[in-house]
């Protein structure tokens, strides 16, 4: 215990003087909204004069920083209601009445066998399924070349999935394919595809001939797993969680605030550079991580464009009105124009 409370302790001291990205964009993503005062602007020109336009940004621009939200996995088909819903979830809506997984995934379950039934199920089809749709293929395809870093609120693991470098990664709330104890003094995440793949096996889900997990034929599932199948804590047998940002007690382990300072220290290397500011499917709900520090640098660099594609939300302040590019469209269909210019 002592040996583990110098590693905390220098781990601790070493982070505290690391380049915070995710700190130093809440912070510019909460000055900005006090200085953009004209109010908001859906961009100018048609979607296919701001297609060309945003294609010619790509090729020219020194960096690209992208920055996803829950629109971008959805435009790739991770949706959480309709088919995939239907299909894996099909018992836990008749016996408790919820029609979409995000519901599910707070219900007060009485048992903790069931709660983690649902949660493997959860996990597999969020994270360690392929999306429908290639739409992170065709972003990669786009940005091959250039120097790119992509920071996102999203958990599901589809950029690096899709092929893009690890190093240039900065998943800001966390990760589907982690746990994390309970216990608080315990600072790390673990991998669980292992256990994940036990749970689903054990409700009866069955390998198809792709190896993917099925509904038997039967359509015969148990909604709990064996109570020995719960997960616990390698260190002290603690119960364990999801690596979710959801409180105070999220854990930032060592690949989060490496990803944190990498990001940091790309976006000062290209201060006032020729920067594109590409935002794909950033709602409301988190803005000041990316869409408001997205704005804020646009602002103060005269060589910084910012591109929002988005369905039903792309607009910027129209003080940086000249320097955006807004595109209210699918993503996946977007990019696909993208590519065939």
């Amino acid at each position: 215990m002592i040996v583990k409370n110098k590693i905390e302790s220098f781990v601790q001291h070493y982070y505290k003087h690391m380049p915070n990205g995710y700190r130093d964009s809440i912070e510019k993503g909460i000055r900005v909204v006090r200085y953009f005062n004209d109010g908001i602007s859906y961009g100018k020109g048609t979607v296919q004069d701001n297609i060309q336009k945003l294609k010619k940004e790509i090729e020219t621009a020194d960096a690209v920083v992208i920055g996803a939200g829950a629109g971008m996995s959805t435009a790739a088909g991770f949706v959480y209601n309709g088919p995939r819903f239907d299909k894996y979830f099909f018992d836990f809506s008749a016996r408790y009445g919820f029609n979409e997984m995000y519901s599910g995934g707070f219900y007060p379950y009485e048992k903790k066998e069931i709660f983690w039934a649902y949660w493997a199920r959860y996990i597999y089809i969020n994270r360690y399924m392929d999306t429908p749709k290639n739409t992170y293929n065709k972003l990669l395809e786009l940005v091959k070349g250039k120097d790119y870093y992509a920071i996102t609120t999203n958990v599901d693991h589809c950029f690096q999935k899709a092929g893009f470098d690890k190093k240039r990664l900065f998943y800001t709330q966390g990760d589907y394919g982690l746990f994390q104890s309970v216990n608080h003094e315990d600072q790390n995440t673990y991998d669980n595809e292992e256990w994940v793949m036990k749970a689903m096996e054990a409700q009866g889900f069955v390998l198809n001939s792709d190896g993917i997990f099925d509904v038997p034929e039967s359509n015969e599932l148990k909604m709990e797993i064996p109570t020995e199948l719960i997960p616990k804590s390698p260190l002290d047998g603690s119960d364990m969680t999801t690596n979710l940002r959801a409180d105070d007690k999220f854990v930032e382990d060592a690949g989060w605030h490496m990803a944190s300072a990498t990001y940091a220290d790309f976006l000062r290397r290209h201060e006032g550079m020729h920067v594109l500011y590409l935002e794909l499917g950033v709602g409301s709900n988190t803005p000041v991580i990316i869409k408001y520090p997205f704005w804020q640098m646009t602002s103060v660099n005269d060589n910084a464009v910012y591109a929002c594609i988005n369905y039903g939300e792309a607009y910027c302040p129209q003080d940086i009105e000249d320097k955006s590019i807004c595109i209210d469209g699918d993503i996946d269909l977007v990019l696909n124009d993208l590519l065939d210019k």
